[in-house]
């Protein structure tokens, strides 16, 4: 039995990498039903992120991993335009699961829930992905050829 019968999260997701996973993993051990909430193109843009990847990709990329990695449990994608997304006006969600980076959003969330007369929800922190050199692994790491997506280095002397 899980611990909780609905869960939420989010992210850009450009390039799925093992911090991805094991943000992914760790939802779908606590919940057999996600919410994961993928930035829209706008929102990146207006964060100052720059993706690889058109929404579309993103998504397809996203729902191909899901399926091969956590087939057996039940999930549903919301474009995000804002910061919050489904877990401001959804009743059921019971849980966030946020990276240590974005933890804060937990008190705003529930903020905003209050306002709406919904009940509270729990924040899942889940640590962020170490590479090999002990720094945290990203998309832009991966992008800049610093890392691969398992977090191991690369050679700039390749």
């Amino acid at each position: 039995m899980s611990k909780f019968s609905l869960v939420a999260m989010g992210g850009t997701f450009d390039i799925i990498h093992k911090g991805h996973l094991t943000l992914l993993s760790n939802a779908f051990s606590i919940s057999d039903k996600i919410i994961i909430g993928l930035t829209s193109d706008e929102l990146a843009q207006k964060k100052g992120k720059l993706t690889i990847n058109k929404y579309d990709e993103r998504l397809e990329n996203l729902i191909e991993i899901i399926l091969m990695e956590f087939s057996n449990h039940s999930f549903k994608i919301s474009k995000l335009d804002n910061d919050f997304g489904p877990a401001v006006l959804e009743t059921g969600i019971e849980a966030l699961v946020v990276s240590d980076e974005t933890s804060n959003q937990g008190v705003i969330l529930n903020q905003l829930r209050a306002q709406r007369k919904l009940p509270p929800v729990q924040m899942i922190t889940v640590p962020m992905f170490l590479a090999k050199d002990g720094t945290r692994i990203s998309t832009s790491r991966i992008r800049n050829s610093e890392i691969d997506i398992d977090g191991n280095l690369l050679s700039i002397d390749k």
